[in-house]
């Protein structure tokens, strides 16, 4: 079993950078494929970065590329999503999610594809 627990949402202006964490336990974070997803309301939860220990590598979904960065440190088994150039459409709340199993290089972008998931953290853009 693994606990997800995500901080560092909030309100911030357009244009402007939040840095949302991901802290992990409950067992061996280092080759686990992390990932983050948003919903905004009305919405359906869409992918937006993935983070693969096994290469490493990233996947971005298209409308966040260039402007968010996903890194993790395996020393304090945290997964970190760095947004900058905030937008309000980047409004939703965001989750943190793992897949249990091993793949590699390979980042999935759907739902069905993590087994663990953080109860969610609000990010809010204002224009």
């Amino acid at each position: 079993q693994m606990q997800l627990i995500e901080s560092g949402g909030g309100l911030v202006q357009a244009g402007g950078s939040l840095r949302l964490s991901c802290a992990a336990s409950g067992r061996t974070f280092s080759t686990y494929t992390m990932a983050w997803f948003r919903q905004a309301p009305g919405k359906e939860r869409e992918f937006v970065s993935g983070l693969s220990r096994g290469g490493p590598a990233t996947k971005y979904a298209d409308s966040v590329k260039g402007r968010f960065t996903i890194s993790g440190d395996n020393a304090k088994n945290t997964v970190y999503l760095q947004m900058n150039s905030l937008k309000p459409e980047d409004t939703a709340v965001y989750y943190c999610a793992a897949d249990k199993y091993y793949r590699g290089t390979n980042i999935g972008t759907g739902e069905y594809n993590y087994d663990y998931w953080g109860q969610g953290t609000q990010v809010t853009v204002s224009s």
